[in-house]
């Protein structure tokens, strides 16, 4: 009896460190993976190339303009809190808070190694970005201005004629042309924005200035952000950490000029601190969202995504919460929205058939074997994960 029980401890003591070994070797490569995942994450962070493709990887066009669209709305009701409830009328200072904000968290990131490189130098490159720190300065902070002195209606006009100023500018800079079939969208969804939010042009003569002063500095930002990104390898965070200080530089120069007197008799106590200190955290997400989104897309899509959230609020308020803006609004709405389904199909067939022309291009040789078969086809694999979106 005795030695039968001795025997079944040494199976159990022999099973249980059988167990505990598995678990061990389990664990440790669980760890291992974990390992490789975070060395493979800091050498793709350390490289601009490597940096461009994880952003490309993980956030392709349905998730970058998901992504916005959110955000987007989020600010939206945010501002109105701070603009309006708490009376925080100081429309430049604001972005300023936002762009500061942003700065220092991407410097928080930038010391733990979590900020993507940038390109390497290039002589043309700086001229890019002094432009893109300035336009982006006068873009939101000119943009509040407008909102603050405007109608809504006449800040919805100003804003539906950035389209035809970006299809423009992209003409002229970079001869980019635009199908008649999307020009035809466009129109249809600008007129159906107009019908649907336009509803009162109340005229003021400071605030009109503004408005028509700000619609170049925002087609523009919105092309560079497009174009940088998708031509020269920068990731949204890595163009964004290189331009907000400038963008901070100008803010400070426009606060004398666009923002009124008053700032620091404002009631900052803790609630109303905390009100802004969130719209600055969305103020960051709403930047780094844009860009990934104008990055991933075009500024021309980028604007329609605009659109479309304007379209959806309202329509969303008369389904939902029984608002009634009007039978006309409503048809305006609809008809946008059938503009932008119509615009984003011929977009998708662009880019399949943008896809299709490489397996055209090799089946139409099926033949020829190409020499150093093994180095071309590794280098032509690398061509295309670093096609940009």
């Amino acid at each position: 009896m005795l030695c039968s029980r001795k025997v079944m401890n040494f199976f159990v003591r022999k099973d249980v460190k059988r167990f505990l070994k598995r678990k061990d070797s389990e664990a440790s490569e669980r760890g291992k993976r974990l390992e490789d995942l975070r060395a493979s994450l800091f050498n793709d962070l350390r490289t601009s190339d490597g940096a461009k493709r994880l952003q490309q990887r993980i956030c392709g066009p349905t998730v970058a303009l998901t992504f916005n669209f959110w955000v987007s709305v989020c600010i939206i009701l945010m501002n109105k809190l701070v603009l309006g409830k708490i009376g925080f009328n100081f429309p430049i200072l604001l972005t300023f808070i936002h762009y500061s904000l942003s700065w220092f968290l991407m410097a928080i990131m930038n010391a733990f190694s979590f900020l993507p490189a940038s390109p390497p130098a290039k002589s043309s490159r700086f001229f890019a970005l002094l432009t893109l720190g300035i336009v982006m300065s006068f873009s939101t902070g000119l943009a509040n201005v407008s909102l603050k002195y405007n109608s809504v209606g006449f800040y919805q006009m100003t804003k539906i004629a950035v389209t035809p100023t970006i299809v423009l500018a992209e003409f002229v800079l970079f001869a980019k042309t635009v199908s008649f079939q999307k020009v035809l969208t466009l129109a249809i969804v600008s007129i159906g924005v107009a019908v649907a939010t336009v509803t009162d042009l109340e005229f003021h003569l400071f605030g009109a200035i503004i408005a028509l002063a700000w619609i170049i500095p925002s087609a523009v930002n919105k092309i560079l952000w497009s174009n940088l990104q998708q031509q020269e390898n920068w990731t949204a965070l890595a163009l964004m950490w290189k331009t907000t200080p400038l963008t901070l530089f100008f803010l400070v120069a426009l606060m004398p000029w666009l923002d009124p007197p008053g700032a620091l008799s404002f009631k900052w106590d803790f609630s109303n601190t905390l009100v802004i200190f969130l719209s600055a955290i969305l103020g960051f997400l709403l930047q780094w969202s844009g860009a990934l989104a104008l990055g991933a897309t075009s500024a021309v899509s980028h604007v329609v995504l605009g659109q479309f959230k304007t379209c959806v609020i309202l329509l969303g308020g008369f389904l939902l919460f029984n608002s009634n803006p009007g039978i006309l609004s409503i048809c305006g709405a609809i008809i946008a929205l059938g503009g932008m389904s119509f615009y984003t199909y011929l977009n998708m067939l662009a880019s399949n058939q943008q896809a299709a022309k490489p397996t055209n291009r090799q089946s139409s040789f099926p033949l020829m074997k190409p020499k150093h078969n093994k180095e071309s086809g590794d280098a032509h694999d690398g061509d295309l994960v670093m096609e940009p979106v």
